[in-house]
């Protein structure tokens, strides 16, 4: 029974108290907010309980800010390819739904707890815990009130991952809630900076330019929206990345970029402010094909297993395109290319 008034980490530890085990998962291919998030419920189960806890995600971590933010603050994450839930066990979810498929859980059980900031689409899910908070930026925003609730000092490697977290889930949205801001003050007093200085300067691979080059080469302009597919993705990290780069162009409203992983084909959109909102946009693109969800300016999707090669089928790519013309409200037309080759080799 909850008891009114109650601080929410209370109740959370109070529900997890009940079992023998933790195990705290996250989406696949963790993002910084993910690992940040994960990372701070763990800490706090450790400190506040006994309890024996685990912090897991599926995949791998491609980007090269969040490798190096891994390599230097070593936060307490297994990436396996898959888990048993032993009997006795609770399961924490952060920064994901238990209705998608991008995490170890699927849709086979629920969780015993579910901390996330994403819009959620219907009910919010019958769990014993569940703290949804879609007006704040990042779940690490969450975690940090919890830490802060509980009068824990997350020390400098944790604090830095939490700031890094809410800084990178805040571009391209409308801005900080009041309790985002509460939790960068009381962060920023406790993160390393320079270490947030190395990772955001991550050294960058070759093949970066090389898939950066591609992607504005297959980016095509329609009015004000643009659709690109990346005729290669070495991970779901490149994909968003491009997004972000081209919502930022200054005749561009809504984005969406797509390209396969793993057999799958994975979508970023994104919207500036008053121009849609891009978990509406995403759902409809992908409805009856696959499923999407995310922010009023950033949303993500899948289609899944749609091929064995690298390139989406053209028969998809006519399908997407079609769709993604009408959810934003512009007349099917033939795209111009963000930039066409000729002026490249204008430019040589």
């Amino acid at each position: 029974m909850t008891v009114a008034g109650a601080k929410r980490s209370d109740r959370l530890l109070k529900v997890l108290s009940g079992y023998q085990h933790v195990l705290v998962l996250t989406h696949d291919n963790p993002d910084p907010d993910a690992i940040a998030s994960g990372w701070a419920i763990v800490a706090m189960v450790r400190e506040k309980t006994s309890l024996p806890v685990r912090f897991v995600a599926g995949g791998a971590i491609f980007r090269a800010e969040n490798r190096r933010m891994v390599e230097l603050l070593e936060p307490p994450l297994e990436l396996v390819d898959q888990i048993e839930v032993p009997e006795g066990t609770a399961t924490v979810l952060v920064d994901a739904s238990p209705q998608a498929v991008n995490h170890l859980l699927g849709d086979a059980s629920l969780p015993t707890a579910v901390i996330d900031h994403h819009q959620h689409e219907g009910r919010r899910p019958r769990v014993p815990f569940c703290d949804i908070r879609p007006k704040v930026v990042a779940s690490a925003t969450i975690a940090a009130h919890y830490l802060r609730e509980q009068h824990m000092d997350p020390g400098p490697a944790l604090a830095t991952a939490l700031t890094y977290a809410i800084r990178t889930d805040a571009t391209g949205l409308r801005g900080f809630s009041a309790a985002d801001h509460r939790a960068m003050r009381w962060l920023s007093l406790r993160a390393d900076h320079q270490k947030l200085t190395d990772i955001e300067n991550a050294p960058l691979q070759p093949d970066y330019y090389a898939d950066l080059l591609l992607a504005m080469q297959n980016t095509f302009v329609y009015d004000d929206a643009a659709l690109c597919f990346l005729p290669r993705a070495g991970g779901s990290e490149i994909i968003a990345e491009v997004a972000d780069l081209l919502i930022r162009h200054r005749d561009l409203t809504r984005v969406m970029v797509g390209g396969v992983v793993g057999g799958d084909l994975l979508v970023s959109v994104r919207a500036k402010a008053g121009s849609g909102d891009a978990s509406d946009l995403v759902a409809k693109s992908l409805k009856g094909l696959g499923h999407g969800g995310g922010h009023r300016q950033r949303a993500g999707g899948k289609v899944s297993n749609i091929a064995r090669g690298e390139r989406v089928s053209e028969d998809l790519q006519s399908e997407l395109r079609n769709r993604w013309l009408g959810v934003c409200g512009v007349d099917a037309q033939r795209g111009s290319r963000l930039v066409p080759k000729r002026e490249i080799l204008e430019n040589l």
